[in-house]
């Protein structure tokens, strides 16, 4: 199966620098692994790169330095791992419930040799007093309204969601703004990443959550 995974991608190339072999040897367990822990479907091997790795690490521009990260829902450690390659400045914290997931994603943390990540064990509901972040982040796991419920108690005053979605993250928003207020969000905005680094840019809704 490792044989099937692509060479990297120039975007790799230019965004993980001098880290480039800790997200290769990420993207070949994802190939390993991940597949054989349902994590990742053997068709998405050829695709890690542009599809999973790389258009999440892309979203790395989101924080700010030295930042504290939830990643919630982590699953296959996506985006979690892949901004802590990016970052290493970052404290990754990733939140999963699922013991299989969890103890998948310790043992990956370790290979690579990320200190910059702690995995936690457990509903997102039961961290919102435990783990308080600038920012709390998540892959595609839910629509944003439900989303939000999991990652705004968490997010300290002034800080974001920084939430993944796809094409139609302009029409969630407005779906889920009424909701999102209810939650103390005070602005929103859909934000691009990765221009020039991948073929369409990554795209988050970006929350600020207010001072009271």
């Amino acid at each position: 199966m490792t044989a099937e995974i692509p060479l990297a991608p120039q975007g790799a190339h230019r965004l993980f620098g001098g880290r480039l072999a800790h997200a290769e040897a990420f993207t070949a367990i994802l190939a390993d692994t991940g597949v054989s822990h349902g994590l990742i479907g053997p068709r998405e091997v050829p695709i890690l790169w542009e599809r999973h790795v790389l258009n999440c690490a892309v979203i790395e521009d989101a924080f700010e330095a030295d930042a504290r990260v939830v990643d919630v829902g982590s699953g296959a450690g996506l985006p979690g791992i892949a901004v802590a390659i990016a970052r290493p400045d970052l404290d990754i914290h990733l939140v999963e419930p699922m013991l299989r997931r969890t103890e998948w994603l310790t043992t990956t943390v370790e290979d690579p040799g990320l200190d910059n990540v702690t995995v936690h064990r457990g509903r997102a509901e039961e961290f919102h007093d435990v783990l308080q972040a600038r920012y709390v982040t998540a892959g595609a796991v839910a629509r944003l309204d439900k989303l939000a419920r999991w990652c705004l108690p968490p997010v300290t005053p002034g800080g974001s969601m920084i939430a993944m979605k796809g094409r139609a993250a302009a029409e969630e928003l407005e779906s889920a703004t009424k909701v999102l207020r209810r939650l103390g969000v005070t602005s929103s905005r859909v934000t691009p990443h990765g221009e020039g680094l991948v073929d369409e840019p990554t795209l988050t809704v970006d929350s600020v959550k207010g001072s009271s």
